[in-house]
This record gives C-alpha cells, structure tokens and sequence, in this order.
C-alpha cells in the first residue's frame, strides 16, 4: 500500500515544466496594413463597378425604354416579367449544382442571393465582373476558400454552356430559320454547326455516365466529372432557362415572330455578344436581331421590344441586385452576415 512516504532509496523528481509553445509570428493578415490594403481594394472593385454602370447607363436610351415597355400591350408586359422573374430564380440555382459538386455548407437562400446578384451584374457588366469577381467577393465574404469558388464557379458556367450548346445545336439542326436572303450561308451550314453542338453535349453526357465521379490530375489541375443524372440536371436547367429567355423576346414581340426563330436569334447574338466583349452586348445585341428578322418585321417594332427586354432583364434586375449588396456588404461588416449562413453540408 503506497501512503505516500519516501521509501529507502527514492529520491523526489523534479516537477516537469510546462513548455509554452512558441507565439505564433503574425501573418499576413494580422498586419495592420493588411487592413488598409483590403478597404484600397474594396473601394477601387466597386469603383470599377460604378463607372462600369455609369458607362453602360450612359449608352441606354431610357426615354425610349420606358416608351417600348409603356407601349407594349399589359398582358403581353405582365407575362414577359413573370417570364423574366422565373429565369432569373431557375439560374440563381445553378449554384445549387456548385453546392453539391463540392460540398460547401452554406445555406441554399443564401447560395441563391449570391448567384442572382452575380448573374445580375453578369448580364449588364460582363462575365469577368459580374459572373467571375462578385463571386468571389461574396463567396470569400462567407468564408469559402479560392479553390471551392473556382469549382463552383466553372459548374455553374458550363451548365449555362452546355445547355446552349444542346438546345441552339437542335435548333439548328432540326429547325434552321430561313436566313435574309443577303446571307450567303444557307440552312446546310447552320445544321453542320447543329450537328457539332450536339456531339459536344452528347459526349459530356456520355462521359459522365462513364466516368462519373471519378478524378484525374491534368498537368497539376484536378478534374472530376459529375455524376450522370447531374450532367442531366445541368443540360435541364440551361435549356429551360435559355426557352424562357426567349420567351421574354417573343412575347414583347406581341407573337409576331416564330417563337423558334426569336429563339435561335437570341442564341446566336448571345455568343456574338460574348465574341465581341461588349459589357451586356450593348449594340451587338440589337444589331444581329434586326441583321436577322427585319425581313420578317419591321425594325422599329423590333428594337422596341428588344428595349423592353433590357429594361425587364437586364436593368431592373441590377438594380435589386445592387441594393442586395449594399445590404450584403452592410451585414458583412457588423458580424451579422455570418450567423445565418452555414446549414447541413450538402449531398
């Protein structure tokens, strides 16, 4: 029985000391001028995204986009801004597909909040401001590291792709409009650019199906292709939006247009809007609308209603989006943004 006696012999051990790690060296971001750098940085981006806006605002005709909205009939109006509410909420969930490709936690209204003000900007500032940079922004505001936004951000663009691709493929395929009779390529050359749109789809998928979920590392990039049922969603999702993109444009055009033909209208001068570089593409826009249907209708009917859609799809959206971030940014700053923003982490 041990009471706690020195026994012949035994000698007291010296007490341990407690070693106290070493202090941590401050990081980069523990700097005092990191905190200057991060506020320079805040102001030149939403500088940039002001006069963006200002340069975009300044080359719209407003008298004329209040009078085409104002001059289309009610129930014509009423039904392309349902049109355009329910397109913009179907691709504010394509970062949905981003949330389960890569299984970030945060919330779903707060991943969708996120994508509509992206898309928003995306529309009216260009894909590197808007699509690209707000994303990163807000995404890096709700703690997601560089890496979990890249992937989110690549799911959602090749979805919007890969929808474009598949349904302007099948357009052009099965139902080629008949070109103004100024153009030389006939009907034989959009199928062939059908044809090729389609394969492009179809391959995805079937690789998907294939080699779903599994992972390879290209020159130091790891790629790891969806499962197939959400490449399936993917195509879904982007066609459907895409149709009611259309929609809108057919139904400011009071139906007097094939809705097949104002479909693959908006398709092609989506790409060529791209092609150009041109924030929105202001101009580019209207101008392969009236190279393509004045034949079918007269122009000013046309740019009315292509006015109209810029006001219900491009401008009206920024403007919500834009409080949103003002808001965003505000409960940012107090700490409040952060409480509500985590849930279950995701499929």
């Amino acid at each position: 029985m041990n009471t706690g006696a020195l026994q012949p012999g035994e000698r007291i051990a010296p007490a341990r000391r407690e070693e106290t790690p070493p202090a941590a060296k401050p990081g980069l971001t523990d700097r005092p001028w990191w905190k200057w750098v991060k506020r320079l940085f805040t102001l030149a981006f939403f500088t940039v995204v002001a006069l963006l806006l200002y340069r975009y605002g300044r080359n719209v005709d407003w008298e004329d986009v209040l009078a085409s909205v104002k001059e289309t009939p009610r129930p014509a109006l009423m039904t392309a801004i349902a049109l355009a509410a329910a397109s913009h909420l179907l691709y504010s969930c394509f970062d949905l597909l981003g949330r389960h490709y890569t299984g970030h936690g945060l919330r779903t209204p707060i991943v969708m909040l996120v994508n509509f003000i992206s898309y928003a900007f995306n529309l009216t500032l260009g894909s590197m401001v808007g699509g690209v940079a707000f994303r990163y922004r807000l995404y890096s505001r709700l703690g997601l590291d560089n890496g979990v936004i890249t992937r989110v951000v690549t799911m959602s663009m090749l979805t919007n792709w890969l929808g474009y691709m598949l349904l302007g493929g099948l357009l052009f395929l099965f139902h080629p409009m008949a070109l103004p009779p100024s153009w030389k390529m006939g009907n034989h050359g959009l199928q062939w650019i059908g044809a090729l749109l389609v394969a492009v789809s179809v391959g995805y998928l079937i690789a998907c199906l294939r080699a779903g979920g599994k992972r390879w590392e290209v020159r130091g990039h790891e790629i790891n292709l969806p499962h197939f049922r959400v490449a399936v969603l993917q195509l879904a999702m982007s066609c459907l939006n895409w149709s009611l993109m259309g929609g809108i444009v057919y139904m400011l055009l009071q139906q007097q247009v094939a809705y097949s033909d104002v479909l693959t209208v908006l398709l092609v001068a989506a790409i060529a809007g791209v092609v150009a570089h041109v924030p929105a593409g202001l101009g580019v826009f209207e101008f392969i609308f009236v190279a393509l249907l004045s034949h079918q209708i007269s122009e000013g009917r046309l740019l009315a209603a292509l006015l109209g859609y810029r006001g219900i799809y491009y401008i009206g959206p920024a403007a919500i989006a834009a409080v949103m971030v003002l808001v965003f940014e505000v409960r940012a700053k107090r700490g409040t943004l952060a409480r509500a923003t985590v849930a279950k982490t995701a499929g």
